[in-house]
């Protein structure tokens, strides 16, 4: 089994606020579907939305002093919006529970792998 991140991307160029109450609602009900789904399979293994990136904070301690400085580590329209990690056979799974928790937060869905424990 491999662990992959399915993380959420935004464009920036979307309009939350313009989205009415019965899209969003019926977009929260089919995430909460497909969060259910993926627990029941047990390839689950967590997930989470973030707050909007206006909500982040970089750190920097590369330097003799820590560095903090509010907002995203670099400008740009994309930003990630939430994730879930899940432990399946292969890409071919993960790009499966891609394509459904694409559907079902009506947004663009990136899947990578964890990188390997060496032996």
């Amino acid at each position: 089994m491999t662990q992959y991140m399915l993380s959420v991307h935004h464009d920036g160029t979307e309009d939350f606020s313009s989205i009415d109450e019965a899209t969003m609602q019926k977009m929260f009900a089919d995430v909460d579907a497909f969060n259910t789904e993926l627990q029941a399979s047990g390839s689950w293994v967590f997930a989470g939305g973030l707050q909007p990136i206006e909500a982040s904070t970089t750190v920097d301690a590369t330097g003799a002093e820590p560095i903090l400085t509010d907002g995203p580590f670099s400008e740009s329209k994309e930003f990630l919006g939430g994730f879930w990690i899940i432990d399946v056979a292969d890409l071919d799974a993960a790009l499966d529970w891609a394509r459904r928790g694409s559907a079902a937060c009506q947004g663009k869905v990136e899947v990578r792998p964890f990188q390997e424990e060496p032996s």
